[in-house]
């Protein structure tokens, strides 16, 4: 729910999954679900119908998978696409979805390609893009097998979802992909070499949101807004003050006389002294950063106050 260029990782995911054709998305949510609902109701004004299921205790990425089964409306052989919440990719979502229905697949992968695979789960394929195992974060040379990397997208045919256990914490990494590759379903791989970025860092946070201002990742939310900067509406930017390399800064925030704010994102409500520099930060909402300060790959807490 953190702003990336303005708006939540997941308004951008809904956009993108718009784009594709999908009308209808489920919100599988556990920690502070209240937060999303509050923040997209129904989703009308996204251009879809939003629904919520939440986990009363966590049920691990397979177990959230099926905790939404009793709402989906497919039939038995119909494709529901899968989203991890806290990737930013430029995908071609409709693709995944045609090849994966052109091949009558059970489930489809998307795959990235990444120079450090050790990090993330290895999913090598055969000359026909079927994949061959699921490995998870290997550690020795010997162990990568291959730079194609689960990059957190799925398209399943909607029986397989059925069929994960109920009730219970279940990996779809582990246990649910390995299991269908035993049972001889048919699983592919579409690798696609596009924008993929992990969110998991609070600097690859910030990566992500300067990304989408300069228009390298893909967003309906910023349609005609990408440039060297983002200013939300209320925020106020000296005349003389420089933004760069794709910052943002926040509705009512206030960047002073002189500052530099270079690849950053400022939240809402914060105060950039005159002169200070701000560079590969993230800056939370209600600070306030005293003139001439210089901050270098900092994250700061909401309301933080440097004196």
């Amino acid at each position: 729910m953190l702003p990336v260029a303005g708006a939540p990782v997941t308004e951008h995911q809904i956009a993108r999954a718009r784009e594709a054709g999908v009308t209808r998305v489920i919100l599988g949510t556990s920690y502070r679900a209240e937060v999303f609902r509050e923040h997209f109701g129904d989703g009308e004004h996204l251009g879809v119908e939003l629904v919520y299921a939440t986990e009363e205790v966590p049920l691990g990425t397979g177990g959230a998978i099926r905790n939404v089964a009793s709402l989906l409306q497919s039939g038995p052989d119909e494709p529901v696409m899968v989203f991890n919440g806290d990737v930013l990719t430029g995908v071609d979502l409709r693709h995944l979805i045609d090849s994966h229905q052109q091949r009558n697949a059970d489930v489809t992968l998307y795959l990235t390609q990444v120079d450090d695979p050790r990090a993330y789960g290895l999913v090598p394929t055969n000359g026909e893009s079927r994949v061959t195992a699921f490995l998870e974060k290997p550690q020795t040379p010997e162990e990568i097998v291959t730079d194609q990397i689960n990059a957190g997208c799925y398209v399943f045919r909607r029986s397989l979802i059925d069929a994960i256990p109920e009730g219970r914490p279940v990996s779809v990494e582990r246990e649910t992909f390995p299991q269908l590759l035993e049972s001889g379903a048919l699983v592919f791989g579409v690798v696609d070499n596009g924008y993929w970025l992990d969110l998991g860092t609070p600097l690859a946070y910030v990566r992500g949101s300067c990304d989408l201002v300069l228009g390298r990742a893909p967003s309906p939310v910023l349609s005609g807004r990408t440039g060297d900067a983002l200013v939300l509406d209320g925020a106020t930017v000296a005349n003389d003050a420089v933004l760069t390399a794709g910052s943002c800064i926040g509705a009512g925030s206030h960047v002073g006389s002189g500052a530099v704010i270079d690849g950053s994102v400022v939240l809402a409500d914060t105060v950039i002294g005159a002169g200070s520099r701000v560079t590969n930060s993230a800056i939370g909402r209600g600070c306030v950063i005293p003139e001439g300060t210089v901050l270098q790959g900092a994250v700061l807490a909401d309301g933080t106050r440097l004196g």
